[in-house]
């Protein structure tokens, strides 16, 4: 019986850097309503899932933020099932920078849709997006998604996309 060799090596397997603009996750207390986000993503290799990195604009105040992994179904536009939650406590000195999450033991095939989605009620968090067009959206292979808490179906925009890095150890 041989033993497979582990691979410590991670590798940013997809990734989409730009950060022009804010999005805003949490609770918004000028209106009492709670936004989520999500980003969705084609993995261009197969590997077990290590982490993945958003950008933090701003964090208004200390809290938890709680990413939830997805399969989703791009012919279908719906998200299926939670493969793998994380949380993270976050403070003001995380603003301006990466902050990473922390999803082992999950394997990602190659040229699967999978997607993201981030959540927290206790804090109002910037999260770094980028702003595109129709015509030259920002990241190709997936859509930047906004949640509230009255719409819970969500709505996505190919033109925007979060700031992030899926890190896989292929």
């Amino acid at each position: 019986m041989s033993t497979p060799k582990k691979n410590s090596f991670v590798q940013t397997s997809v990734e989409q850097t730009v950060n022009n603009t804010t999005g805003w996750i949490g609770h918004r207390p000028w209106d009492n309503n709670t936004i989520s986000r999500g980003q969705t993503f084609v993995t261009p290799v197969e590997g077990d899932l290590d982490s993945i990195e958003i950008f933090s604009s701003m964090v208004t105040r200390p809290g938890k933020v709680q990413m939830t992994l997805y399969s989703f179904d791009a012919l279908h536009h719906s998200w299926g099932n939670a493969l793998g939650s994380t949380s993270i406590e976050v403070n003001n000195t995380d603003s301006g920078k990466w902050v990473c999450f922390n999803i082992p033991g999950q394997h990602l095939e190659q040229g699967e849709t999978y997607g993201f989605r981030l959540d927290c009620t206790d804090t109002l968090m910037g999260i770094g997006e980028a702003a595109g067009s129709h015509h030259q959206p920002p990241y190709k292979n997936g859509e930047e998604w906004k949640f509230t808490a009255s719409d819970k179906t969500g709505h996505a925009f190919s033109y925007f996309s979060l700031a992030f890095k899926v890190g896989l150890r292929a």
